[in-house]
């Protein structure tokens, strides 16, 4: 399928899905400005009395939250934003990929290429994976610049720069856009690339924010002038492109034809509620702090004069600073001291509250969050825990290794067909790495009690200390401790080894051991 001639972009019936990304793309920047615009706060000539906080649907939704408050005329804005969406999304990247996954390969040649690739595709996942908590998914694509690199590599691509195409619920199409360049006469040129299976197409548009415009070529701007308008891939089952959900269904587009096949956002339905009432607590915390300051109020006559005929002046930051226009002498007005209380409990506590109905909902636990202090635990007490984000991390990590295995499958595949690369592209297998390290002392206690026991072998015992090594390893690691000891080690082998050097006889297992020796002679 080619590439639109022009029109609305994004297309009309994905616009309520980027309006959605938009309003969690905000809160993941945390940035105040967009929130306020967000939840059109800013207005010229604002009425005191809202209509739009009466409406229903979405405007009038928007317009009740704390972010949709206009700001009191002669006051300025003091609104505080609690990062916690971005908090949120990177402790889920974390999570995912603190740690370099696993690729494992069937050849030798394959997994030594695939190891040198590995760093950078940790890199990308890390960043697609917090990108993925925030808009509920992202996408993942072979890229290649002859200049830059001789193989193609991955790349990862926020969802909201994708629209993609789902048959069942697998990705069949992908189209990924981009504003090269914005004119200062509000035009604006747009990149488009599709990914479909056997091709890859590229688009240069010149038109205006929201519509494609005129169709260009790809010469008409440096940005895109070496790349070509049609690419075959000849991997004609399925596109140079992999969706990655971060965690499945979507409550909110369920009956939507393409959204129900997108994955669901970390901060998503009532989060963001929470998140709103959060910042207003903080905020509401702050002005206790302003209103608290002690203020001390005093007679006109208290001030500091700027002169005859000119006033008086004061600081709004001294002490000293209300003047009172006191009937009589004011000689005998009394200084007054006035200082309201600053309910630090009250709010801290209402915090702690939100906080935790926010992570309930995400799926993670206080103790994730640091909620939990600083005292040393062990591995087996942080995973009690950490339970529940731990029951988080496996959820994802279910929506994430397949898609990962297929990318690098598609990579190695499109670096045979187009780069004439010699490494073998079988299929791979994705593991990753667990966020909690095992105990080695209660690893080593345990090995300890079963060798005494005499109820498990060397190898067992060597397989339970690392979990995480290959057969080979296990091997060798099994001979070395054969060879320091002297011998066979394991209880089993040791004792059968007695037996033999005692009489060996008793360790032949053809010989019968009621027969006598003298039986056969004549």
């Amino acid at each position: 399928m080619p590439l639109p001639a022009g029109g609305v972009w994004p297309p009309a019936p994905l616009t309520p899905i980027f309006e959605d990304y938009r309003t969690l793309d905000s809160w993941y920047q945390g940035n105040p400005d967009r929130l306020t615009a967000l939840y059109n706060a800013q207005r010229a000539n604002q009425p005191k009395v809202r209509p739009s906080q009466y409406r229903g649907g979405i405007v009038g939704k928007l317009s009740r939250w704390f972010w949709g408050q206009p700001t009191a005329d002669g006051e300025q804005r003091a609104k505080l934003h609690v990062p916690i969406a971005s908090d949120l999304a990177t402790m889920s990247a974390d999570l995912l990929f603190s740690e370099a996954p696993t690729v494992k390969a069937k050849t030798p040649e394959q997994q030594t290429a695939l190891d040198a690739q590995l760093p950078a595709l940790h890199a990308t996942l890390l960043e697609g994976a917090e990108l993925g908590a925030s808009l509920g998914g992202y996408y993942l694509r072979s890229v290649w610049d002859t200049a830059l690199a001789p193989l193609p590599w991955i790349d990862a691509v926020a969802a909201d720069w994708a629209v993609p195409e789902f048959r069942w619920d697998r990705l069949w199409a992908v189209t990924f856009w981009r504003v090269i360049e914005e004119t200062p006469d509000g035009k604006c040129w747009l990149h488009l690339e599709r990914h479909e299976p056997g091709w890859i197409y590229h688009g240069l548009y010149l038109g205006n924010p929201g519509q494609l415009g005129e169709r260009m070529p790809l010469d008409a701007h440096p940005e895109t002038a070496h790349l070509k308008d049609e690419i075959a891939t000849a991997i004609n089952d399925r596109p140079t492109a992999v969706y990655v959900p971060n965690m499945r269904p979507n409550r909110d587009w369920r009956w939507h034809p393409t959204g129900r096949n997108l994955g669901r956002s970390d901060f998503a339905g009532p989060v963001l509620s929470f998140m709103d009432a959060a910042d207003e607590t903080w905020t509401s915390w702050m002005r206790d702090l302003r209103l608290g300051k002690a203020r001390l109020i005093v007679p006109n006559e208290y001030l500091r004069s700027l002169g005859p005929g000119q006033g008086a002046a004061f600081d709004p930051d001294r002490e000293l600073y209300e003047g009172l226009e006191v009937p009589g002498e004011a000689d005998k007005m009394e200084i007054t001291a006035k200082q309201f209380d600053i309910r630090v409990a009250d709010h801290r506590d209402t915090f702690a509250e939100q906080l935790a109905v926010i992570l309930r909902a995400a799926g993670y636990s206080g103790q994730s969050f640091g909620l939990g202090g600083d005292v040393a635990m062990t591995a087996t007490e942080v995973a009690a825990k950490e339970r529940r984000s731990l029951i988080t991390q496996g959820k994802k990590g279910m929506y994430t290794r397949p898609p990962v295995a297929e990318m690098i499958d598609i990579n190695n595949q499109l670096a045979r067909n187009l780069f004439h690369s010699t490494v073998p592209a079988d299929p791979v297998e994705v593991v990753l790495a667990d966020s909690i390290a095992p105990d080695m002392n209660a690893l080593a206690t345990v090995a300890d009690l079963v060798n005494r026991a005499e109820a498990a072998s060397t190898e067992t015992r060597v397989r339970l200390l690392h979990p995480d090594w290959e057969e080979p390893a296990i091997t060798a690691e099994v001979a070395r401790i054969r060879e320091e000891s002297g011998g066979a080690t394991d209880p089993i082998e040791r004792m059968t080894e007695l037996v033999r050097q005692n009489d060996p006889g008793e360790a032949d297992p053809e010989q019968d051991p009621a027969a006598d020796p003298a039986d056969g002679e004549e």
